[in-house]
């Protein structure tokens, strides 16, 4: 047998087959992971913990949103969609005027601020803010449910109707089913059309409870007189059954046909009115200064409370809100023609509030045209009424020079019938003297007491007259307040914590002109007589009371007022010296007395000849009982 000889290329083929087998197997073998330290390892525990974590977080969100829908439908019922959909949050609507930020939460306005006026202390003047008002309407669901709308959120919708900005606030049952509150506000007015009106809610309005609307607000302090602001000039204001009256604080009265109601605060006001008006309303005012030093951010607090009629089973009342100053010249203007808002500009009451309308606001406007220091309006004005008021003084002057002419005949009267026995008779011939020489002791009363309504008319006038307020004078940054010169350590009643110098210039005024005026009054005044009151002692004491009394009581008033009087003694003394010294001639009047003693005596008046029957009859009574 032959032998194969040894092949070289199947042995080289064979060990690059085996390298190529051993090359494979070593470059897939699987790789061994080295031991993972702790810390890796709970590095690996955390990322599958937070995924398991994450669909649980998930799955607990679903959870807690399904119970806090099932807790909000068993709290508000089909108001729950507004609960469930509402968000925290407000809109601002404004005009050159009045700014007003109105709230998701009940839809209100929580923030009122007037522009263009500051607080006393030279801030921002807001009517509402930080939760001193709420406007709540209270009413009940057909699933036996009571809600009241400052619990829910309503939908805002701010859209603008030329330059109207229009916001609607919707409490929504449904996309088709809400309750709206309506607001549009105008440029240039105060006034903000508001709106009440609901859809689609006849069947979720529970038409046997009430539907209730409560308006609060506790009136923040502007003023730098705490005093008169909260005394004087803060009231609640109302028009019912077509009259404007007015509220003291602590007091709640029950009203029907309300058209409006006003939270006046001295010189600013909040109102709400509506056209259709009110019945069975309740009007109540509390005075929330107990402490005038630490009282002094609120002044009252103001409520109203109404029940809301439906109509087809639905809420729509046309409303407008007001917040703005309680100017009278705006206020009457034709713009609030109708509504007899110019009642809360408080100008008085009858002949009072007549002389403000007709004659003073008439001329301080025309003043106000033509200079805008509001010191030398106030002077001017001055000027103007007592030139007015100067047919008075003369007629006053005249009664008391004939007086003074018959005084020396109505002594001898005395002389001749003394005693009380003769008084009957003394009174029946002094009154026969008077007669013939043409003297009337009211000739000298009548003048005195027409001048009364002018001081009460102007009393109201300068404190409540917005154009003075905070407008400076001299030394007065505020002529609607008091100045000051000086601040006492201490608090004297009735005269308070300072010192104001107007009313010292008034009260010295008036001291010399009383002085002055006592001569004339006693030259009037028929001698005294046995039995009657010595008048003359009484006017000497009031010579000085008269000044203390103003010195104590204006000292807490607006320094306009005082500085009217200040002017207005001096300008009388002025023209009572003038009329004295070179427009009466006692000579002259004396003759006319003299005259008229001639003429035969006019028959006596039905009036004239009772009075002397019963005078003659108490005489002979008298003369009875002597005997």
């Amino acid at each position: 047998m032959e032998k194969k000889p040894f092949d070289y290329n199947s042995f080289i083929g064979m060990i690059l087959l085996g390298a190529i087998m051993l090359w494979y197997f070593q470059t897939n073998k699987p790789e061994i992971e080295p031991e993972k330290t702790s810390t890796e390892q709970i590095i690996d525990s955390t990322k599958n913990n937070v995924v398991e974590n994450k669909v649980i977080e998930n799955t607990a969100i679903i959870q807690n949103d399904s119970i806090q829908n099932v807790a909000l439908t068993n709290k508000f019922g089909a108001f729950a969609y507004s609960a469930v959909n509402g968000k925290e949050g407000s809109t601002t609507i404004e005009n050159n005027l009045v700014k007003l930020t109105v709230d998701n939460k009940g839809g209100q306005i929580s923030v009122a601020e007037i522009k263009n006026y500051q607080t006393y202390d030279s801030l921002p003047l807001y009517m509402i803010k930080d939760n001193n008002a709420s406007f709540n309407i209270n009413f009940g669901t057909t699933d036996n449910r009571i809600l009241n709308t400052t619990d829910l959120f309503f939908e805002p919708n701010l859209t603008k109707n030329g330059k109207n900005q229009i916001l609607s606030m919707k409490l929504k049952v449904s996309e088709t089913q809400f309750l709206e509150y309506r607001y549009e506000i105008k440029p240039d007015e105060y006034m903000v059309d508001f709106t009440i009106r609901s859809q689609g809610l006849n069947n979720v309005f529970n038409s046997s409870n009430p539907i209730n609307l409560d308006w609060t607000l506790n009136g923040y302090r502007h003023e730098k007189s705490i005093y008169t602001e909260n005394t004087m000039y803060s009231y609640y204001y109302f028009k019912s059954d077509d009259e404007v009256d007015y509220l003291n604080a602590g007091n709640t009265e029950v009203v029907n046909d309300l058209d409006w109601v006003a939270y006046k605060q001295h010189f600013f006001t909040s109102n709400l009115l509506t056209d259709t008006p009110f019945n069975n309303a309740t009007v109540t005012s509390t005075d929330l200064v107990n402490d005038e030093k630490l009282d002094t951010v609120f002044t009252k607090k103001y409520e109203l409370k109404t029940p809301l009629a439906l109509t087809a089973g639905e809420l729509n009342y046309n409303m407008k809100w007001f917040y703005g100053p309680s100017d009278y010249n705006l206020l009457s203007s034709d713009q609030y023609k109708g509504t007899d808002l110019e009642e809360i500009a408080d100008l008085g009451w009858g002949i009072f509030g007549f002389l403000n309308r007709t004659i003073f606001y008439p001329v301080f406007n025309l003043l106000k045209g033509l200079m805008s220091n509001y010191g030398l309006i106030i002077i001017l004005m001055t000027i103007v009424v007592r030139i007015l008021m100067s047919p008075l003084v003369y007629k006053s002057y005249v009664s008391s020079a004939k007086m003074k002419v018959i005084r020396p005949e109505l002594q001898a009267l005395n002389e001749k019938y003394p005693g009380k026995e003769n008084a009957m008779k003394r009174q029946q011939e002094t009154m026969a003297i008077q007669r013939k020489a043409g003297v009337s002791m009211m000739s000298g009363c009548i003048p005195a007491l027409l001048q009364m309504p002018i001081f009460f008319a102007l009393f109201k006038f300068f404190p409540t007259n917005i154009s003075l307020r905070q407008e400076g004078f001299l030394w007065a940054p505020d002529l609607s307040s008091y100045d000051v010169i000086f601040n006492l350590p201490f608090d004297i009643p009735f005269y308070g914590d300072h010192v104001s110098l107007f009313p010292i210039l008034a009260s010295v005024a008036i001291f010399f002109y009383m002085k002055m005026n006592q001569s004339q009054q006693m030259s009037m005044q028929a001698p005294p007589q046995e039995g009657m009151p010595d008048m003359s002692k009484m006017m000497k004491y009031m010579i000085y009371l008269s000044p203390i009394m103003m010195l104590v009581f204006f000292n807490r008033y607006a320094s306009g007022l005082s500085l009217y009087y200040f002017v207005s003694n001096l300008l009388t003394i002025t023209i009572m010296l003038v009329i004295k010294n070179y427009v009466i001639d006692e000579d002259k009047i004396h003759a006319q007395i003299e005259e008229n003693k001639k003429r035969p005596e006019k028959k006596k008046s039905k009036f004239r000849q009772r009075i002397d029957e019963a005078m003659k009859q108490a005489q002979e009574q008298q003369a009875r009982q002597k005997k």
